[in-house]
């Protein structure tokens, strides 16, 4: 049987411990600023995105990778004699799946499946990790894309953006526009819903809001073993090890992840969003 090589997207930004265990091919997509072109995630990193967003009178764009990109990553994993599996950020917030599928479409000889995660940063992630373990054992590509999908319907991510300025700039608030013009200090909760960005509700504190993405989770979770959760962050780190600290307290969690936003992402949800993404009921 030939073994399975996984690639993502670099808005994934899977945490160290995942990329350290498993062998994850990335193609990154691009943060546009001006006349400057970076690769998200290795010309420029959170720290230094957040830091030059603070300062910069423009915010930056963003672009899915190329054809050419995934053409020669897949070309590459074929040659070396992989099947291959792509799992990607929601083609409902950008075409990165387009340019993957094209790049399938040239090469008609290797195996590739392209999955559309319908969800985005480390929620695809948790969809990455049960694909990795499985692929670890020894499992076909037709039984790591039955996972990836099933992942789909097993995941529930939502989150709590500062402002909505950098959604709607972006072009991606989707059904969250009609929180726009609320109050100040009102915080929207947003979701992924069928692969889009949708509102849930607003809450009035930054406190209040982290208590409901808990509460939420637990409503819309498998009671079913295991539970994977993540929580991610758009430059505010030590928001987040505390909440990941309540999480913690909160759930019977197999693996509690904390993770980055990557530029690319932050370029759209703006600084200071926390999320809580969680994968359950897999088994």
């Amino acid at each position: 049987m030939r073994k399975v090589a996984i690639v993502t997207d670099s808005t994934a930004y899977l945490p160290q411990e995942i990329i350290n265990q498993y062998p994850i091919h990335i193609v990154p997509l691009f943060v546009n600023w001006g006349e400057e072109t970076f690769l998200d995630g290795v010309d420029i990193m959170p720290k230094e995105f957040y830091e030059r967003l603070q300062k910069s009178e423009h915010l930056p764009t963003t672009s899915q990778p190329s054809v050419g990109a995934f053409e020669v990553l897949f070309q590459k994993l074929h040659t070396q004699g992989y099947d291959i599996i792509a799992i990607l950020i929601s083609l409902g917030i950008s075409g990165t799946v387009t340019s993957a599928v094209q790049a399938k479409e040239l090469l008609p000889e290797a195996n590739i499946e392209v999955i559309d995660s319908r969800t985005a940063a480390m929620a695809t992630g948790l969809h990455i990790f049960a694909v990795a373990q499985a692929a670890a054992k020894g499992a076909s590509l037709e039984e790591c894309k039955a996972i990836a999908l099933k992942a789909q319907a097993h995941t529930d991510v939502v989150f709590a953006v500062d402002t909505l300025e950098f959604l709607h700039r972006g072009g991606r608030i989707g059904g969250a526009k009609r929180f726009l013009g609320s109050m100040l200090n009102i915080k929207p909760i947003l979701e992924m819903r069928d692969g889009k960005i949708e509102a849930v509700e607003q809450v009035r504190t930054h406190r209040k809001a982290l208590e409901r993405l808990i509460s939420l989770t637990k409503e819309r979770m498998s009671e079913n073993p295991p539970v994977q959760l993540v929580v991610f962050h758009s430059n505010v780190p030590d928001v987040a090890q505390s909440f990941r600290e309540k999480v913690e307290r909160e759930f019977d969690a197999q693996n509690i992840f904390i993770a980055e936003l990557s530029p690319v992402i932050g370029t759209h949800v703006g600084p200071g969003t926390v999320a809580l993404a969680c994968m359950s009921g897999m088994e």
